[in-house]
């Protein structure tokens, strides 16, 4: 059995928590965050036995693991904490805020022999696995171009992604998924060109960045004044895939052949889709693996030079940096 905590009791730790019970391997024994009502709202609904009264507490409970499901500006400073303390840190993208911070985030990983995962859901799908054996059987060639992105202008003023502080901005709270997808397919990067406008707190509302990688290149967007469609496309030389919105939680994936046909792939996911990536965490936890081999540390730090290098092109400066 792991044993989880959880850090910062907000959407991403409800939708966790509902995943967590899905898997009989694993269990939810103490949440902590800086809203002492927030936490106990939480504890109550998934019936966390434990409410921290502190993080010092948290870290010094009985638990194997950490879920910080905080906003990005904490991400570095919360992970080396929890690996400091013992923990094995299942981290919400974005891992860090940029590449130094990440690479922080690793040392003390290596330092205290723990495992570091950055929870990037989409590759854990039953959907995006069984994509993949099938371009292994029935091939579209190399891929060697990926468009995605998402737009949301639903998202209300209040809503953290506005917030400079917070490590706010589309390309930090929606451009990690598009990021990935480029890398997974791609290979490591080579070069990024970006376009896009700043909203008057100073974070990216609107960024379409280009990409070159080893193996190709993509076109990405990501924005927060306007609304996008949420789908992806993967081209290759004998057909392309079109992964059906939302991408980033992969249900349904057609397969154009250049002879003309087509395949439909139809794989629902349960318990919200996050049960996936904390099965594979919790594996690698008992086989005592200090890495995923499906979400690499290399290309956790592809994504952060990727983002980093997108948003510094636009003027996106956070605090500190």
């Amino acid at each position: 059995m792991i044993r989880f905590g959880i850090v910062g009791p907000g959407r991403a730790a409800a939708r966790f928590a509902q995943g967590l019970a899905a898997l009989p391997e694993a269990s939810l024994d103490a949440v902590w965050g800086r809203t002492p009502a927030r936490a106990q709202a939480l504890a109550e609904r998934f019936h966390i036995p434990r409410v921290a009264p502190s993080l010092a507490h948290l870290l010094a409970a009985d638990i194997d693991a950490v879920y910080i499901a905080t906003h990005p500006d904490t991400h570095a400073e919360l992970s080396i904490q929890a690996l400091a303390a013992g923990k094995h840190v299942l981290c919400e993208k974005p891992a860090t805020l940029n590449l130094r911070q990440l690479e922080h985030v690793l040392a003390a990983a290596g330092r205290h022999h723990r495992l570091f995962m950055e929870a990037m859901k989409p590759p854990f799908f039953p959907l995006y696995q069984k994509l993949r054996r099938h371009l292994l059987h029935d091939p579209i060639g190399p891929i060697g171009f990926v468009r995605a992105g998402h737009c949301d202008s639903t998202i209300g003023p209040d809503y953290p992604l506005h917030f400079l502080e917070l490590g706010g901005g589309g390309l930090l709270g929606i451009g990690p998924y598009e990021a990935f997808l480029a890398l997974d397919w791609l290979g490591p990067l080579k070069r990024v060109q970006t376009m896009g406008r700043l909203s008057p707190a100073g974070v990216d509302n609107f960024a379409l960045f280009q990409t070159e990688h080893e193996h190709g290149m993509a076109q990405l967007h990501t924005g927060l004044d306007l609304l996008s469609r949420g789908d992806a496309l993967l081209c290759g030389p004998r057909g392309y895939v079109l992964l059906h919105a939302n991408w980033w939680n992969p249900a349904r994936a057609t397969i154009h052949y250049a002879d003309g046909r087509q395949v439909h792939l139809d794989e629902p996911f349960t318990h919200g889709g996050f049960n996936y990536e904390t099965a594979h965490f919790c594996g690698l936890i008992r086989d005592g693996k200090p890495e995923s081999p499906v979400l690499t540390h290399a290309l956790s730090l592809g994504t952060a030079r990727l983002l980093e290098e997108a948003r510094t092109a636009l003027g996106v400066r956070f605090p500190g940096e």
